[in-house]
């Protein structure tokens, strides 16, 4: 049974959700009820065509532009989606640059932008969400990790990247801690390789990458009720795969 909850009169924010993986996870929140805020800082063109998708569906949606690494354009980003379309109920922090190359490579203004997009970023949106989310007693926090952060899995390749994940998942237990006695929950989901990406992976595990609705599927259950006593979770949607064994 496919678990789609209902989400009518909740209104969900999803950064950096123009295109790619936050576009798709932003269709399926749309397809469950929700309004929905198509964030993005320079995909203008896209992040119009994404929200007159949501609309063609028969659902609502805005669109919201913000550098989401900086805290006045994360104040007026939340300014501007309250005053459109209400308080936000739902946050998905799906923003994150990565740079595929070895870090010594990596000029520093790289390691920089991965890691306030990716860490700093998810810190931001999600404390400016918190006060409407704590005055009404109820809200979701989904930020997206990456597979095998959680086991402090690091690589001379992309090491930033995998940084400012442990950091989103380490942030993730803290908040869900923080926010226990607020009806909010704050849970991860930690894609490996989904369909589109553009990392050079050699082998995926099962034969393919991920496909959108793997990712969306632990994102729709933890924001159903079925999910209101679990938080500080984390999901891997990896097909099962162990690192250690590709030494």
């Amino acid at each position: 049974m496919e678990l789609r909850p209902d989400l009518s009169g909740r209104t969900a924010l999803v950064t950096g959700s123009a295109k790619r993986v936050g576009r798709e996870l932003l269709l399926s929140i749309a397809d469950c009820g929700a309004d929905v805020v198509v964030h993005y800082n320079e995909s203008e063109a896209a992040a119009t065509a994404t929200a007159e998708e949501v609309r063609e569906r028969g659902g609502t949606a805005v669109t919201a532009q913000a550098d989401i690494t900086d805290p006045d354009a994360v104040d007026e980003l939340f300014d501007t989606v309250e005053a459109e379309v209400g308080s936000v109920d739902i946050l998905v922090n799906n923003v994150g640059d990565f740079d595929a190359r070895h870090w010594s490579d990596i000029e520093w203004e790289s390691w920089r932008n991965v890691v306030e997009t990716t860490f700093y970023g998810t810190v931001l949106c999600s404390r400016r969400a918190l006060p409407a989310m704590r005055d009404q007693g109820w809200g979701r926090i989904v930020n997206l990790g990456f597979a095998d952060s959680d086991r402090m899995h690091a690589h001379p390749v992309n090491f930033p990247y995998f940084v400012a994940k442990t950091g989103v998942l380490m942030f993730t237990r803290m908040l869900a801690a923080d926010t226990s006695d607020d009806g909010i929950t704050v849970n991860a989901v930690s894609p490996f390789a989904v369909s589109n990406t553009e990392a050079g992976v050699e082998d995926f595990p099962r034969g393919r990458p991920a496909g959108f609705e793997d990712v969306a599927a632990p994102l729709r259950f933890f924001l159903s009720d079925a999910a209101a006593y679990v938080s500080g979770e984390n999901v891997a949607v990896d097909g099962g795969r162990l690192p250690e064994f590709d030494a």
